[in-house]
């Protein structure tokens, strides 16, 4: 009796100890609790993150696939109280100096026609122009702040190509429809970019001119000098490859845009084995001016055996004070003679002879009519928006001071595969002309025309040198 008595002592004991294990103290309860719900915060804030990670990556995403984010121009003219249109030229070397001053003189001249007119949507343009210098990278950053922080709603004018061809590509970005004046580059409606029209003509349509003339000239050997720019090396390997076509020889010599001293490249070609039956200058502004009277001094062109044909701006009187031993050159001229003047063109002289006393150039008619272009794709757009811009754009049907302007194909009317890429949103009849000096201190309105055949004023391709008509 008492054995089992002990025995259930020594069970009870047991359970006792073992009921003691089993159990957590109070503290060690409290502290599991409170790592629970420390976790369950974790948790909640963990899913709070993940939401806010997804709404970023779309936000991303929108700014990835919107072409107008950054530009800051409205979309409705009711927001504004003037048209703002932006605009651009060299006015400081290595630039065209006299060129970019006339392109700004004559958009001026446009803004004040078309506020005499009512302005643009019943609203007065104002235009916003900045000095490119002719500098690509220059280009870059005054497209950026003309569409980022002067929120123009198109752009026109420019003179270099190398600036064109970036300033399409900030264009591109922002969606911002340009009308250039000036930049012949093929790549620049060769992008085929919806923003981008150009009215002077493509390189190789100028390429195919100058082919055209120094083969009706008999030429068999040509040497072209050219800048080392975007417009130059293009301008040159194109007009080799049209004057082999034509059964022509020819040497291309580059040199940097705004070289001063060109005594180097003139003792290269006059180191030749044979002379040259032209020297063809594809050098920028006041440039030319440069290569052009040092080698009328080395007695490399004009001469009874060297055709000179000058840059463009032999057109300008200026041409005189630098290269005075250039009688004799040619020149091309691309635009109009004061015989091919339509009504736009005499209103737009008037104005341009208070300032400049001479017929005016193409790049003056160029920067005049891209902003009358501009102006009159707003109005018929009725809308700022850059696609209603850019659709009337395509639609242009109108005369301004060079003549009809119209763009084949664009977005509605892609180019055909037998024409050029760089027809996109090109004016496709410019006029190419050769004039020549005769008499020392010409003005060009006097100069004779040479080619083509059809324009010519002295029944000639060429008023031999020393010789009068």
């Amino acid at each position: 009796m008492q054995r089992k008595a002990a025995l259930f002592l020594l069970l009870v004991m047991a359970m006792t100890i073992l009921a003691a294990c089993a159990q957590p103290t109070p503290e060690v309860v409290k502290e599991t609790v409170v790592v629970t719900k420390e976790v369950e915060k974790i948790v909640e804030v963990t899913k709070e993150i993940e939401k806010i990670v997804e709404v970023t990556k779309e936000v991303e995403k929108v700014v990835e696939v919107t072409p107008v984010a950054g530009r800051c121009a409205p979309t409705d003219p009711n927001e504004v109280d003037k048209i703002l249109i932006g605009a651009t030229g060299p006015l400081s070397a290595p630039g065209s100096v006299v060129g970019g001053m006339v392109m700004q003189w004559s958009l001026n001249i446009a803004v004040k026609h078309i506020n005499e007119a009512g302005g643009v949507l019943g609203k007065p343009v104002d235009l916003v122009f900045y000095d490119t210098e002719g500098l690509p990278e220059r280009g870059t950053a005054v497209a950026e702040r003309l569409i980022t922080q002067d929120c123009v709603v198109a752009i026109v004018g420019e003179y270099h190509s190398a600036v064109g061809l970036t300033m399409m590509e900030v264009a591109h970005k922002y969606h911002v429809p340009v009308v250039f004046a000036e930049t012949w580059n093929d790549k620049i409606t060769g992008s085929q970019y919806d923003e981008i029209f150009r009215i002077a003509p493509a390189s190789s349509m100028v390429a195919e001119a100058d082919a055209n003339y120094i083969k009706d000239l008999g030429a068999e050997f040509v040497v072209i000098v050219a800048e080392n720019s975007d417009y130059g090396v293009p301008a040159a390997e194109s007009t080799q490859e049209r004057l082999a076509e034509r059964g022509i020889d020819s040497e291309i010599f580059l040199a940097e845009i705004g070289t001063q001293d060109w005594s180097p490249i003139i003792a290269r070609i006059q180191a030749l084995d044979r002379t040259p039956d032209v020297v063809l200058t594809l050098v920028t502004g006041e440039a030319s001016y440069n290569f052009e009277q040092q080698a009328a001094e080395a007695g490399l062109m004009p001469t009874e055996e060297t055709v000179c044909i000058a840059n463009q701006v032999a057109i300008n009187p200026e041409f005189w004070e630098n290269v005075p031993d250039g009688n004799y050159c040619v020149f091309r001229k691309v635009g109009l003679v004061p015989a091919l003047a339509n009504d736009v063109t005499k209103k737009f002289e008037a104005e341009y002879r208070k300032q400049f006393d001479r017929f005016p150039e193409s790049y003056a008619l160029e920067a005049y009519d891209s902003l009358l272009i501009m102006a009159d794709a707003i109005n018929r757009a009725g809308s700022l928006d850059p696609d209603a811009i850019i659709d009337a754009l395509e639609e242009t049907d109108m005369i301004g001071a060079q003549g009809h302007y119209y763009f084949p194909y664009g977005r509605k009317n892609p180019v055909p595969p037998d024409q050029p890429e760089w027809m996109w949103h090109q004016w496709p009849e410019p006029a190419v002309l050769f004039l020549q000096y005769f008499e020392q201190g010409q003005s060009a309105d006097e100069a004779a025309v040479v080619w083509p055949e059809r324009y010519q004023t002295h029944g000639t391709f060429l008023i031999p040198y020393g010789t009068k008509p």
